[in-house]
């Protein structure tokens, strides 16, 4: 293979959507492809794609759309669909767009090189799909959906001392809304011995900080086959001794899976940030029932009192979808009593998007109209906004310890060209997963410090570098202590 060829990639979606996107970018790299800025300058072009809902896909058939005119004058270029909207909608896709020379679902991954090959010397679509559900029996389907973990990259992660770890794929929840029982599979949860070796691997490349991944990722249990067992809070503990690892978090929670193991290792482990995602979708028990989630808002609202009861100061963020099949206006303000009770970091609200496929798009009608579904997103993102910016504004005169990622949006276009001596608007998490900005230098980035929080937003919290942080022995001498900062930082939108 010429070392010369490039690949561009475009990632839509969640977090196991960014892995994947890294660990298929890692092996085309071993193979010696390099990177592209952009579809023009590549050779193959990928787009690793999302169904949860219907804007991610319509944002994948416009971008195929625009590069009907790059393939008639570049016919060596080899496109590829990765991810879910390939393995739910791979026939579809070839007759929208027949210019497409790969379809690759989420388990067939570790296939896109080979592919890639068979496409540029076949000229022919290479189709590469797991087993449907109904297809075959569930070890059959299981085995089709392939966990692809190679050696990571670290150039293709947005920091290169955060990294996502996979600790489970598939799903086996079959909430009525969700395509992921199908675009993904079976839940299997991968060996730990795998889990710790990807994990010693990464702290090597100078990894600080790992978040664990799955579907539900409390839902982790892993059968040895000799009777033990190995759940989540056994995993937390044994990642928690790797020398150079700092950081531990994990996301995303099913609310009937968050055991009292768990949380006592949230509460008692270090290095584990006290935060915990936790999706309710509703707090209306009728809704709830519907969507097929399997509890009620008393038992949310009951998990939620032992999570801060067991983990004291824990922060707790969730999910809710508006306008699902039949939520009236009762259903409605039950979810927004639910928000105000509950009082989360922050939610993040999506308004229902029917997806073929799913129980809810054949037993129910999507009968609420798009302007009651946008009313009602933003009626409880208003909602949400004010509880946020009272929680964050009780950070205001603390200290707390944050990870400085990188520079904010804001500072984003100087940082290529600062120098050690200048300052930028940095941005970081705290232990709770705060954002918090302050400005420092740019040696700063990767290091864990102590910030002042001087303002808050309902999204941000602003502060200082502490002087103790500012004079850190860790090579970082000489940085401005937090006097020579501005007491007022700028807010931007992060």
């Amino acid at each position: 293979m010429s070392m010369s060829r490039k690949v561009y990639i475009e990632t839509v979606g969640c977090q196991m959507n960014v892995l994947d996107s890294e660990v298929v970018i890692g092996t085309l790299r071993r193979q010696g492809y390099t990177l592209a800025d952009s579809p023009a300058q590549a050779d193959v072009i990928l787009f690793n794609t999302c169904s949860v809902r219907e804007h991610a896909e319509d944002k994948i058939y416009s971008a195929l759309g625009r590069l009907r005119s790059l393939k008639r004058h570049n016919p060596q270029a080899v496109i590829g669909v990765l991810g879910c909207m390939a393995q739910k909608d791979q026939h579809r896709i070839a007759e929208r767009a027949p210019h497409v020379d790969l379809i690759v679902g989420p388990g067939q991954l570790a296939e896109v090189p080979r592919l890639i090959e068979e496409a540029r010397s076949s000229r022919r679509l290479q189709m590469a799909v797991s087993l449907g559900r109904a297809e075959a029996g569930r070890a059959e389907v299981e085995a089709s959906f392939v966990s692809f973990d190679p050696v990571r990259d670290p150039t293709m992660r947005p920091t290169p001392f955060q990294a996502y770890v996979r600790i489970q794929i598939g799903c086996d929840k079959f909430c009525t809304y969700c395509v992921v029982p199908s675009t993904r599979g079976p839940e299997q949860s991968r060996p730990p011995a795998h889990i710790l070796a990807e994990a010693r691997q990464l702290v090597e490349q100078g990894c600080k900080e790992i978040t664990l991944l799955g579907q539900t990722v409390n839902s982790y249990r892993f059968q040895h086959g000799d009777g033990r067992v190995t759940r989540l809070s056994d995993l937390l503990a044994a990642l928690h001794d790797l020398p150079g690892l700092e950081r531990l978090k994990f996301v995303t929670n099913f609310p009937k899976d968050m055991t009292d193991d768990l949380l006592d290792a949230v509460r008692s482990l270090p290095k584990v940030v006290k935060y915990l995602h936790v999706p309710a979708q509703s707090g209306c028990d009728l809704v709830l029932q519907r969507m097929k989630r399997n509890y009620t808002v008393a038992f949310y609202t009951d998990m939620l009192a032992r999570c801060r009861e067991k983990v004291p100061g824990v922060a707790i963020s969730s999910d809710f979808i508006v306008g699902f099949c039949g939520e009236s206006e009762e259903s409605f303000a039950r979810t927004v009593r639910l928000v105000e009770q509950a009082r989360f970091k922050n939610s993040y609200i999506f308004k229902y998007s029917e997806r073929p496929g799913t129980k809810a798009a054949q037993r129910y009608a999507d009968d609420v109209p798009e302007e009651v579904k946008k009313r009602r997103n933003n009626d409880l993102l208003a909602v949400q906004t004010e509880i946020s910016r009272q929680e964050h504004r009780r950070w205001i005169g603390q200290r707390v310890s944050i990870l400085v990622e990188g520079p904010s949006k804001r500072d984003q276009n100087r940082f290529a060209a600062a120098s050690p001596s200048d300052t930028l608007q940095l941005t970081g998490r705290t232990m709770t997963d705060h954002i918090v900005v302050c400005d420092g230098s740019p040696r700063l980035i990767g290091q864990i410090i102590d910030v002042d929080i001087i303002d808050a937003s309902p999204f941000t919290l602003f502060g200082v570098v502490s002087s103790a942080a500012s004079c850190d022995s860790a090579g970082l001498a000489g940085l401005p202590e937090a006097a020579a900062f501005p007491r007022r930082v700028p807010l931007p939108v992060l």
